[in-house]
C-alpha cells in the first residue's frame, strides 16, 4: 500500500504527542552508578507506560530500571516474523532538558527563526534549514535542547501503532516496541532484555534527517591513561622530579594530529582526547578510539599499547598505566548476513516516496549493541536536525514520513514469508543516495 493510499495524519496528534513528551526532563547523567542514571527518567517512563495502556497496547510492562516493553498483537493468521521498534527517552547532557518550550513554525519561509530576543536560528549558520522550506518546524526557545533525540522516535512509534490499531485492513504480525533510558551515556542497551523482547529483528528510530538509514557504525574503545610522577620542590628537582603533567603532554603528542575528530570524516577513524586531569604527582588522560574497520580498530588499540610501552621504557616500568576496554562494535558484522532487514526498509521508504540516504554512523547506537546481543537492529531516521543543542529542530512532515516508514515495514513484514519464497529484487533507482 503506497503512501498516497493511506490518509496518515491527524497531523496534530503526533505533534501534540511529541511536544507533550518534551515537557518531561529526562536528561541522563554520565557519572551516575544507578539505572536509570537519573530518577527523573522514571517519571516519564511510568507516564509512557500508562499512555501505552490507554492506547490499547498489550503486554505493557516496565522493569525497575525503566525499560518499557509492549505489543501490538498480530491481526493475521499468517506465520509472520515478530519485529520490534526501539527508541530511547533520555536526552543529551550537552544542553539543558528542563522547561523545554517547544513551538511550531508553520510553513517555514526559509528565513531566520527568532528563537528568543537574543538568539536566531539562521540558514546562514545552519544551511540544512533550507532543505525544510515550506514545512512545519518544531523549535526551542533557545534556552534548551528540543529532545527530538529521541522523543520524536517514541512519538512516531506510538503514533504508528495507534494507526495500525485503527486500520485493521493493514495486515501485520506481532509488533513489539521497546523504550529505554541512558542511551546518551552509552548504556541504553546494557539492560535491554532481548530474550523478553522476542523479536527476529528490530529497528531503532533514532536517526537524523529524512531518509537516513544506518547499519554501519564505529568500533569503539575507551582508554584511561594513568601517569605516576614524582613531586619535589622545584629548587631541588634536578634528577628527582618526574612531572606527570609534562609526561601527559608528551604522551598526547604521540597521537597523530591527522587522526583526530577535527581532521577526519566518513569512514575515517580517530583518537579523541576527551579529558585531562593533571598535577606534577599524577596525571590522567581519557581517550576514545573509533574506527569502522575492525582490523584498523585493533591496530589503533595496539598503537596506544605501544605508546605506553615507549613511555615506560623511557621513564621506568610502571610510570604509565593503561586501562582499555572495548565499548561496542560495528553492527555491519551482524547486519550483512541479514540484509533482508535493510531491504525491507529500502522498500518501505521507496513506497513512502523517500530517497534513502544510506550512510555510516560516526558514533554508536543502541542498535549496534543489540545486534551483537542477537537482535539485528539498524537505525532509521526520526526527522530531527542539530541534535543536542538549542538550535535543534524537528520537521512535522519528517515525523509523518517516519511514521509512514514504520507502518510500511510492518505491512511488508506480513508478506515476508511469501517474499522469501518468491524474492523480489532490491529497489533500483528511486533516488537512493549513498553518502
Amino acid at each position: 500500500m503506497q503512501e498516497r493510499q493511506l490518509n496518515i495524519c491527524k497531523n496534530m496528534e503526533i505533534v501534540e504527542r511529541f511536544i507533550n513528551y518534551t515537557k518531561f526532563d529526562t536528561q541522563s547523567a554520565e557519572d551516575s552508578e544507578t539505572v536509570p542514571s537519573t530518577p527523573k527518567q522514571l517519571i516519564f517512563a511510568n507516564y509512557l507506560k500508562d499512555e501505552l495502556e490507554r492506547e490499547g497496547l498489550k503486554d505493557v510492562e516496565i522493569d525497575d530500571m525503566g525499560y518499557i516493553y509492549a505489543t501490538l498483537p498480530s491481526n493475521t493468521k499468517k506465520k509472520v516474523p515478530t519485529i520490534g521498534f526501539i527508541s530511547h527517552y533520555d536526552t543529551a547532557l550537552d544542553a539543558s532538558g528542563a522547561n523545554i518550550k517547544a513551538r511550531v513554525i508553520k510553513n517555514y519561509d526559509g528565513g531566520d527563526i527568532q528563537l528568543n530576543p537574543n538568539m536566531v536560528s539562521s540558514p546562514r549558520q545552519f544551511p540544512e534549514l533550507l532543505e525544510h522550506k515550506g514545512e512545519d518546524l518544531i523549535v526551542t526557545d533557545g534556552t534548551t535542547l528540543l529532545g527530538a533525540d529521541d522523543k520524536a522516535g517514541i512519538a512516531e512509534i506510538v503514533q504508528a501503532m495507534c494507526f495500525l490499531r485503527d486500520h485493521n485492513e493493514i495486515e501485520h504480525g506481532d509488533i513489539r516496541i521497546g523504550f529505554n533510558p541512558d542511551e546518551e551515556i552509552g548504556k541504553g542497551a546494557h539492560h535491554f532484555d532481548v530474550e523478553k523482547f522476542g523479536c527476529e529483528w528490530g529497528y531503532t528510530i533514532d536517526g537524523g534527517d529524512l531518509g537516513e538509514l544506518e547499519y554501519e557504525n564505529f568500533n569503539a574503545a575507551g582508554v584511561k591513561i594513568l601517569i605516576h610522577g614524582v613531586s619535589v620542590h622545584t629548587g631541588y628537582a634536578k634528577g628527582k622530579m618526574v612531572n606527570a603533567s609534562r609526561l601527559a603532554c608528551e604522551f598526547n603528542a604521540m597521537i597523530p594530529s591527522d587522526e583526530i575528530p577535527e581532521t577526519t570524516e566518513g569512514y575515517q577513524g580517530f583518537y579523541h582526547l576527551i579529558g585531562i586531569e593533571s598535577r606534577c604527582e599524577e596525571a590522567k588522560l581519557s581517550y576514545i578510539i573509533r574506527d569502522h574497520d575492525r582490523e584498523h580498530f585493533e591496530d589503533r588499540k595496539r598503537f596506544i599499547e605501544n605508546c605506553v610501552k615507549k613511555m615506560n621504557e623511557k621513564y621506568g616500568a610502571g610510570t604509565v598505566e593503561l586501562k582499555m576496554n572495548d565499548q561496542y562494535y560495528n553492527m555491519k558484522e551482524k547486519i550483512d548476513p541479514n540484509m533482508h532487514v535493510i531491504e525491507l526498509v529500502l522498500r518501505a521508504m521507496q513506497q513512502a516516496n523517500i530517497a534513502p540516504k544510506v550512510q555510516p554512523i560516526r558514533g554508536g547506537t543502541d542498535g549496534a549493541q543489540l545486534s551483537f546481543k542477537g537482535l539485528p537492529c539498524p537505525n532509521i531516521f526520526a526527522g530531527g536536525v542539530n541534535f543536542h543543542g538549542p538550535y535543534e529542530f524537528e520537521s512535522v512532515q519528517g515525523m509523518e514520513k517516519a511514521m509512514q516508514v514504520i507502518i510500511n515495514i510492518c505491512r511488508l513484514t506480513a508478506e515476508f514469508n511469501d517474499w522469501e519464497t518468491h524474492p523480489l529484487p532490491l529497489p533500483k533507482g528511486g533516488g537512493i543516495e549513498m553518502s
